[in-house]
């Protein structure tokens, strides 16, 4: 057994343990595996490395950080109620287009923060109730809201998973709207088509309505809006009109628009808003400090390099099956990302990189549904009350494998796509 072949043995097994036997949070666990793969690898306790793979994903933590105070203060402005409200009032003499516009706006928390389960617990929360009063199966809805949850976390402008894989292989994230685009929304779209066509019926707009929290829209105007166009038209802005509108930075963006959130809509104390923020960010903002020592010490004992060849190593009829089954299976996007992504970039050299890692992230998102932490499906049964979540799982199974289908196919035709693109 080689030495490479041992330590990666050691990083998996402890932390699984970690996490399935000593019920540790993901991040303590990844953190704790660094350090004893480092062990296993003739390295002793490596502290330099282990301090500069905490800090490696410094930017997606302040991110996640002040994405989630920003989502915070538009939640509580009730600009997020108003927009739910507005779509399902004009729209819902057109079911297939509304149940498409309200599968964008369950993703809409996730493309700014990255983050799959602020999908669920912001405007995933809203939508619930919705769903439900026109007739929609319990287990149906909570598929829904899993699977847009699983494309907003990889659809652009923000892709935590993106970052991950970029860091480990020095690549800028530069370059990734459009294969994000391609990888997320017509998945997106297809999956609100199929969960319309099986599940949904005709409603009593009446008895929707009588579910939805109110809409405060009448009473502060569109002035509520102003943060989240603040927020979008810089992250435009600073892209296309790059020559003359100078990048703050997205976490300093997130920032100013939480504080343009003041007189916009409903009262809000900004203290509160950061310490929730930074409550439900915790557990990610650990997982980026446990992941970059993970890959740190992956890069340290050869191990990174060990996965790339031995990909390279398995019949092409092997592959590509083998990245659609083990990606997800490791039951988190992050760690996925962390694991597999940077070396299977590395196998995939020469076709698109940018298109290649879009789609191992699109793979590894579905991880965030596999047991056995079942993240998605238990914050979506907490929504809609749906206590087996392996039920909400059942549901989410076309879908998935939709998912994986397009994910393998856009690796396998990386280089056509990217010129294409």
């Amino acid at each position: 057994m080689s030495n490479e072949l041992l330590v990666l043995i050691v990083l998996l097994v402890t932390f699984a343990a970690g996490v399935f036997v000593l019920k540790l949070p993901s991040g303590v666990a990844l953190a704790l595996s660094a350090l004893l793969g480092a062990i296993a690898g003739g390295e002793g306790i490596p502290i330099r490395h282990l301090v500069e793979g905490s800090i490696a994903f410094l930017d997606p933590i302040l991110i996640v950080f002040t994405a989630m105070v920003f989502m915070k203060v538009v939640n509580a402005t009730g600009a997020l109620a108003s927009i739910n409200f507005a779509i399902i009032t004009r729209m819902h003499k057109y079911p297939t287009l509304l149940i498409i516009l309200m599968v964008f706006f369950i993703m809409f928390p996730g493309m700014l923060t990255g983050i799959s389960s602020t999908c669920i617990l912001t405007t995933g929360a809203l939508v619930a109730p919705a769903l439900l009063a026109m007739g929609m199966p319990i287990p149906a809805v909570g598929a829904l809201l899993a699977m847009s949850a699983v494309f907003g976390m990889i659809a652009p402008p923000i892709n935590l998973p993106v970052m991950i894989i970029g860091g480990g292989v020095d690549m800028p994230y530069i370059g990734f709207e459009k294969p994000l685009i391609l990888a997320t929304f017509p998945a997106a779209i297809i999956t609100a088509l199929y969960f319309r066509i099986r599940y949904l019926r005709k409603f009593d707009i009446a008895q929707v309505l009588a579910k939805l929290p109110p809409t405060v829209l009448p009473k502060y105007g569109y002035k509520m809006f102003i943060p989240i166009l603040f927020v979008i038209g810089m992250m435009i802005a600073t892209r296309v009109l790059a020559k003359y509108i100078p990048d703050i930075g997205i976490p300093l963006i997130f920032l100013i628009g939480a504080l343009l959130g003041f007189g916009t809509g409903e009262k809000f104390k900004l203290d509160k808003m950061i310490k929730e923020a930074l409550h439900d960010s915790l557990p990610i903002l650990a997982i980026l400090v446990g992941v970059g020592m993970f890959v740190q010490i992956m890069t340290l004992t050869g191990v990174r390099g060990f996965i790339a060849t031995s990909l390279l190593d398995l019949p092409q009829g092997l592959l590509y099956p083998a990245i659609a089954i083990i990606m997800p299976a490791f039951g988190s996007a992050f760690t996925a990302s962390s694991v597999f992504g940077v070396p299977l970039v590395y196998a995939f050299l020469g076709t698109n990189e940018i298109v290649v890692t879009s789609a191992l992230t699109l793979i590894a998102g579905v991880g965030d549904l596999m047991p056995p932490p079942l993240l998605l499906p238990i914050f979506a049964g907490q929504i809609v009350g749906e206590k087996n979540n392996f039920t909400i799982l059942k549901y989410c199974a076309v879908p998935i494998i939709l998912t994986l289908t397009i994910g393998v196919l856009m690796i396998m035709y990386a280089r056509e796509i990217g010129a294409f693109l």
